[in-house]
């Protein structure tokens, strides 16, 4: 997974956006005004912030040693994954749209039909 790609990933879900509010260097993503994903595209390796289920993000942490807790942020809800190789791109992919499901799952259900996300049966 290289920037590049987290990139284009994080801004092919439906809605998002990416703006610079902390300096040009960190890239943050958002949905409705809210903040799934924070990135400094510059890292290496190259880390991402993401908004995690507290049950799962110390599971993943347990799990994964490129899964650490948020960095500066609520260590109950966030994650920083390292992008070291040692986890599947399809991984961390997986990991920015539970972020962006996450804050979807929050929003009235017209604002989330008209983004067109829908939970399962």
């Amino acid at each position: 997974m290289n920037a590049a790609a987290l990139r284009d990933y994080c801004l092919s879900l439906p809605g998002s956006d990416e703006l610079f509010p902390f300096g040009p260097e960190i890239s943050v993503f958002k949905v409705a005004g809210k903040i799934f994903a924070l990135c400094r595209f510059s890292d290496n390796p190259l880390r991402i912030s993401l908004k995690c289920d507290p049950a799962l993000a110390e599971e993943l942490r347990k799990t994964h040693r490129a899964v650490i807790p948020g960095y500066h942020l609520n260590k109950r809800h966030w994650n920083t994954v390292i992008i070291d190789g040692s986890l599947s791109d399809q991984m961390i992919l997986d990991l920015v749209e539970d972020s962006y499901d996450l804050i979807l799952s929050k929003l009235p259900r017209a604002r989330r039909q008209a983004l067109g996300w829908h939970t399962n049966p």
